[in-house]
């Protein structure tokens, strides 16, 4: 179960309000939708409930402490529609793995669809055969015999056809029939009155087992490929539980000192864990190039993180002795230890994928008026299918009595020249006739489009703005967007993409102070040193001497300092490259004539790097 306090309700309220997280299986349309959220609405202490197709995932509101999670799962499975609670339990994998349950179903449910599928169009095609055969005038006898076609129909009931006869009696029997019931009670009441039929052929009814065969094919490839669209929907949602690693190195006793800080030392235990068994508090180790496993605090090192995937900014920060870092982001620069301060559902991270799963549930204006619709649509379908029958029955068969033995006749003349239906003439009484219009009715009504539209437009639009970084609260706020007309950007380090290039390469004249080095030089020197590292500074020096296809000298000994510089030894020669205060503070002294050009550099918008070659300085980048 995840409790989330309500935002919008006094401080009072809060305490008495938890919202909880149901996967919900088994929905079809958007009246097992209405089912779903009617169950759960008449639940003792459940205030209100949001289910959303799309994603399977139903959000209620209930009394904090008044409701057991899995009771109210057990009496949604019993009508119907398998459900279990999000059990978080605190831990981000766990959290990772009850959102993945739900997709490995959707996954198995989805194999399943395409059996059935690949079992229905076998038995379609076996079932056109004999049309076509009667077409084209070589007809064989097996495919073409009433028996067999009989055959067809039942394989296809019982088999694809088990699923959803099953889901529409069960929907029919808790009063919420849905669009299994409808094609259910079409097939059945087509694959019943073709057995009368057959086994009474004094009757003069026609048979018409194809149709049901037909009906169950069609339907199947539609479903197969609508959950097919939905599941490629779901990606980029997905895509945000991959942010965070599932795995975290613990530090097992960090070094004590009587009345200091603990610290770290070359003997310390570190121990590789599943993240979700991180405790708030404990110490963690993250070396360059992985990702933060939890919300902490820095208590050792210092380095540079990239935080795009949280504030947007392409320039990563640094980070340093007491800075907090964020579960999911990246540490690029230096071997860091922090301290956990949040963990699990608690996490930044966390929030925002239920954020984005939030926001999912919320509806449009528009979807709520199609779901209303739609939560109708079956009874207006049955109702619209018995007045049908009524109207043909009584009526219509009198009126068009003519048009009707017109049709009656030419189909009784194709069935004198098959040998696939009964030597008996088809008569086509008003029941039979009443049947046939009616049934048309029951399985040709689909509110799928209606109720399926909308929220899967919403599904895609939110889960593709969070794999982006735009984070869309809901449904009615994605509607409302066509209606602005300003929109107010951040842009410094926000819309900036973080990608700088190499503007300028300038060698200092030999000196007194300064060694004489040409621009390829100081290029192929700076390019050497950054090998070591991965700022975007470095990447843009490297990228440069690449295009300039300069061969890169080999560079040992590398040492960074997060937001300052980088030194390491270039063919036997110290080589410092950083900013004019770092180099000063390793003893470089700095001449009028460069610090002169980097003002100007400065004054232009350019970031500018000193590289310096022993104790004296080169160059500016």
């Amino acid at each position: 179960m995840q409790i989330v306090s309500k935002t919008n309700i006094s401080p009072e309220e809060a305490s008495t309000t938890e919202k909880m997280t149901l996967d919900v299986g088994g929905m079809k349309c958007a009246g097992c939708v209405r089912a779903v959220e009617r169950q759960l609405t008449q639940y003792p202490g459940v205030k209100s409930a949001c289910v959303n197709l799309a994603t399977e995932v139903a959000v209620v509101e209930l009394e904090a402490g008044a409701v057991d999670p899995d009771a109210l799962a057990k009496q949604l499975t019993a009508a119907g529609f398998p459900t279990q609670p999000r059990k978080l339990g605190g831990k981000v994998a766990l959290e990772t793995q009850s959102i993945q349950d739900p997709v490995q179903r959707q996954r198995q449910e989805m194999q399943a669809a395409k059996r059935q599928l690949v079992i229905a169009v076998v038995l379609l095609v076996l079932s056109l055969t004999g049309h076509v055969g009667n077409m084209s005038g070589h007809v064989i006898p097996v495919l073409h015999n009433i028996w067999f076609h009989c055959g067809l129909a039942t394989v296809a009931l019982l088999i694809p056809g088990r699923p959803i006869l099953v889901d529409g009696w069960v929907g029919l029997r808790h009063n919420a029939p849905n669009m299994n019931t409808l094609v259910g009670l079409g097939t059945l009441t087509a694959y019943t009155a073709s057995l009368v039929a057959l086994l009474f052929p004094q009757l003069g009814w026609e048979c018409f087992f194809d149709e049901p065969v037909m009906m169950l094919g069609f339907i199947l490839l539609g479903r197969t490929l609508e959950k097919q669209a939905r599941t490629r929907a779901a990606a980029a949602f997905k895509e945000l539980l991959a942010l965070a690693p599932q795995v975290a190195r613990l530090i097992g006793k960090p070094k004590t000192t009587e009345g200091a800080t603990p610290s770290l030392s070359s003997s310390t235990a570190v121990v590789e864990i599943p993240a979700e068994l991180v405790r708030v508090g404990e110490w963690l180790q993250v070396l360059p190039g992985e990702k933060i496993p939890v919300d902490g605090e820095i208590v050792d090192g210092q380095t540079t993180v990239d935080e795009s995937m949280l504030t947007g900014e392409a320039v990563p920060v640094i980070k340093q002795l007491g800075d907090l870092v964020t579960a999911g982001t990246l540490n690029q620069s230096g071997a860091i230890a922090i301290q956990a301060t949040r963990v699990g559902s608690d996490t930044t991270l966390a929030q925002i994928v239920a954020l984005v799963e939030a926001a999912q549930t919320r509806r449009a204006p528009v979807q709520k008026l199609a779901d209303t619709v739609a939560g109708y649509f079956t009874y207006g379908v049955l109702t619209a299918a018995l007045l049908t029958f009524v109207f043909w029955y009584f009526f219509g068969t009198h009126i068009w009595h003519h048009a009707v033995m017109a049709y009656a006749m030419e189909i009784s003349h194709h069935s004198l020249l098959s040998t696939s239906h009964t030597p008996h003439l088809t008569i086509y009484t008003p029941l039979l006739v009443s049947l046939k219009l009616a049934i048309a009715v029951m399985v040709v009504a689909c509110p799928c489009a209606l109720g399926l539209a909308t929220p899967t437009a919403i599904l895609v639009g939110t889960a593709i703005g969070a794999e982006r970084g735009l984070l869309i609260k809901g449904g009615d706020i994605l509607e409302k967007v066509h209606q602005l007309n300003t929109v107010v950007f951040d842009k410094t380090g926000t819309l900036t993409t973080g990608r700088p290039v190499v503007t300028d390469c300038l060698p200092f004249e030999a000196d007194e102070e300064n060694a004489s080095v040409t621009s390829v030089a100081l290029l192929q020197m700076a390019a050497a040193v950054e090998s070591g590292t991965i700022h975007p500074l470095a990447t843009a020096i490297q990228q440069e001497a690449k295009r300039q296809k300069l061969s890169i000298p080999d560079a040992v000994d590398f040492h960074t300092e997060p937001g300052l510089g980088v030194s390491a030894v270039v063919e036997g020669t110290s080589v410092l490259l950083g900013n004019c205060d770092w180099l000063k503070w390793h003893g470089i002294s700095i001449s009028e004539t460069a610090q002169k050009q980097a003002q100007e550099l400065a004054a232009d918008g350019k970031t500018t790097v000193s590289l310096a070659l022993g104790d004296t300085i080169a160059g500016l980048i």
